[in-house]
């Protein structure tokens, strides 16, 4: 039996995203747009009006997996892809290590998908750093395909992402 609800987040959600945040960072350093320290020294209301911006709304939208109790397991972000405006770009996804490899992240890009569809919008699209095979492989069993576009890594030049898609 499952211990967790995915669910988007809600403004008293800032404390616990401020912490996975920074697990995510630590954990996956290559795989986010900002470093550990970046993330560390931000102030706490920055973390409020994120993710209260990420509440509500059909922009932008921030979904996690939340246990029975304890610190969250999981993340993923959906937000309008501007020059195409009937694709959600999937962002930010993170699972804690104990939970790879399970539904964790296939419940995460779901509610992603149900909310992109609820917005108008039937794509979703990521971008995956070259190399990691794992995250490559799972998100294939979920639908997306390699589009075969290659993007050098917004923060890393000597790394280059690969793109997906799946339509909802």
């Amino acid at each position: 039996m499952e211990n967790w609800t995915v669910r988007r987040v809600t403004p008293e959600d800032t404390g616990r995203m401020r912490a996975l945040r920074l697990e995510m960072l630590a954990d996956s350093p290559l795989a986010f747009l900002e470093t550990l320290a970046q993330a560390a020294a931000r102030p706490h209301e920055s973390y409020r009006h994120r993710t209260r911006q990420s509440s509500s709304g059909p922009d932008t939208a921030q979904f996690v997996a939340d246990p029975v109790d304890g610190p969250l397991i999981g993340h993923a972000g959906g937000t309008v892809l501007p020059d195409e405006p009937h694709c959600t770009v999937v962002f930010a996804v993170y699972l804690t290590p104990a939970h790879r490899g399970g539904k964790v992240l296939a419940q995460l890009v779901d509610a992603v998908a149900d909310w992109s569809l609820a917005s108008g919008r039937d794509e979703l699209m990521l971008e995956v750093v070259v190399g990691n095979d794992r995250a490559v492989r799972a998100y294939e069993k979920l639908g997306f395909t390699d589009t075969g576009v290659r993007l050098p890594h917004p923060t890393v030049p000597t790394l280059t992402e690969l793109q997906m898609r799946r339509r909802i």
